[in-house]
């Protein structure tokens, strides 16, 4: 079992605390996070393009010329596809571009994503975030001190906190997200992860083994 290192907001050592395994250390799957990477911008297409076909076109009521005797070749309507302003052929139309895993496969693939960064050394655990009303200047001194000046980083709450999530706002590179919103497209993107104490039990709880036995217990 893998330890890593606690530290306080002042970026002072306060301990250690032990990684669950079944989280932190399992075989990282490319081929998951590929999958669930895809799934996620994929579901964030809104797919709302369109182009209009020659029935949508305004106008092209009548023939432009007689169908006959002009030496040109014969044509019905101006919103025709080969007309200037004319239908499109076989253009995009409004779709759905999301798809799904299942839930297994998605856990196993933020669990890959985690024990990737910890095998990076990118994950840092802080015993609490608390700020003195809303400021970026502190949030970034804070990020400073821990190291992580200059760097993205993806900083994980375990509960809603509104100072912080607004003093980091402003701060280019510094994404705040809550533990039980943590995807793998996230992680992934975030050169260091930022997690309290609370929120580093809450996704063990969410992801542990624990977790997935009672996930099997409920299929079954």
């Amino acid at each position: 079992m893998a330890s890593i290192d606690m530290v306080t907001a002042e970026g002072k050592k306060a301990g250690a605390v032990e990684l669950d395994p079944a989280v932190f250390e399992v075989r990282v799957r490319p081929d998951l996070v590929q999958a669930e990477v895809r799934r996620q911008l994929a579901n964030r297409r809104a797919g709302t393009h369109a182009t209009k076909n020659r029935a949508l076109v305004s106008g092209g009521g009548a023939k432009p010329y007689r169908q006959k005797g002009t030496g040109r070749a014969r044509q019905g309507t101006t919103r025709a596809p080969q007309y200037a302003g004319g239908g499109i052929v076989f253009g995009p139309v409004p779709r759905n571009y999301g798809h799904k895993l299942n839930k297994k496969t998605r856990r196993e693939a933020l669990r890959s994503a985690l024990s990737h960064q910890r095998e990076q050394e990118a994950i840092h655990v802080v015993d609490s975030l608390e700020i003195d009303g809303y400021s970026t200047k502190q949030m970034a001194g804070i990020l400073a001190g821990i190291g992580l000046a200059g760097q993205t980083v993806l900083i994980v709450l375990d509960a809603p906190n509104p100072t912080v999530e607004a003093s980091a706002r402003n701060i280019a590179g510094v994404d705040i997200v809550r533990a039980e919103g943590l995807n793998v497209f996230d992680v992934l993107r975030h050169k260091a992860l930022l997690v309290t104490r609370g929120a580093l039990s809450a996704i063990e709880a969410r992801l542990g083994a624990s977790a997935g036995a009672a996930a099997e217990e409920g299929q079954a």
